[in-house]
């Protein structure tokens, strides 16, 4: 059985076609719970949920964050994997039953992402390699722009890659993961000193530490409303967007936690490619 979690924040439109949409596209005869996570709850979001009475809630009135809202999650769930969505995730037909029948034929596999789109059906960005701390800077302030710059976001957004084959990857953003549930066992949970961001980041490292594979799985398929809270009106380290201040303190966190050269580590028995490759 597959446990699907959705973490909500303040989003009760979108929670609602997330609900409709794996309604519709997962097969009556697919083994599945789904518990929605709602983050800072609010009346509008309990009762769109009560119309779904298959679905089970865990409401928390405080912002408790992505990465505790995951955890929690994971504690009342009785899956043999989880699907961690967020509430602006919407899945194609059967994709969710792809991912999970590779993730159990790959019992080296320990966590797989699927593609994302966008709704005019281009692809969006959703693995890559490892931080250096430079990628944070220029990824939030106009130096991005400089030559050297492009080189090292180029790297981290894993331009090379060919986003149509099945690949290893260093990480696989938040938006839709799912996990192992006896690779978990071995990993733990995710780190909740890094409340919003880098936690998916920090994970899918301790993955790759214990021996087991994360990958890019384009066969699976999904709808993906990106937008990037953390991303400052001018480019810029804008500290007034909370979110961009959530960003900047998780990153410190986890390169405090790494070092500066989290990126280049291998993972223990050389199981990580340098280059991504199936």
């Amino acid at each position: 059985m597959l446990s699907i979690i959705i973490v909500n924040y303040k989003n009760p439109p979108l929670l609602r076609l997330c609900l409709k949409s794996l309604a519709k596209t997962l097969s009556p005869s697919f083994k599945y719970e789904i518990l929605v996570v709602d983050v800072a709850s609010t009346i509008e979001t309990r009762g769109i949920v009560s119309e779904f009475p298959e679905v089970r809630l865990l409401s928390f009135k405080d912002n408790i964050g992505y990465t505790r809202g995951v955890n929690e999650g994971i504690k009342n769930s009785d899956g043999e994997a989880f699907l961690i969505l967020n509430s602006d995730i919407i899945p194609l037909d059967n994709s969710i039953e792809k991912m999970y029948g590779y993730l159990m034929e790959n019992q080296d596999v320990g966590m797989v992402g699927p593609q994302l789109l966008n709704f005019d059906g281009s692809i969006q960005d959703s693995s890559f390699r490892f931080y250096g701390p430079m990628t944070v800077v220029y990824r939030r302030t106009f130096l991005g722009n400089l030559p050297w710059a492009k080189k090292e976001l180029d790297r981290f957004l894993a331009k090379d890659m060919n986003r149509n084959e099945i690949l290893s990857v260093d990480w696989i953003m938040g938006s839709a993961i799912m996990a192992d549930k006896k690779a978990f066992q071995k990993i733990g949970f995710m780190d909740e000193k890094l409340f919003l961001y880098m936690s998916e980041v920090d994970w899918a490292k301790r993955f790759w530490e214990n021996g087991y594979k994360v990958k890019y799985f384009p066969r699976s398929q999904m709808y993906h409303y990106h937008r990037r809270g953390s991303k400052g009106k001018f480019n810029a380290f804008d500290i007034i967007n909370k979110e961009t201040r959530w960003h900047i303190i998780d990153a410190i966190r986890y390169f405090r936690k790494h070092g500066i050269s989290a990126r280049l580590a291998k993972a223990s028995g050389g199981a990580r490619a340098k280059s991504f490759s199936a």
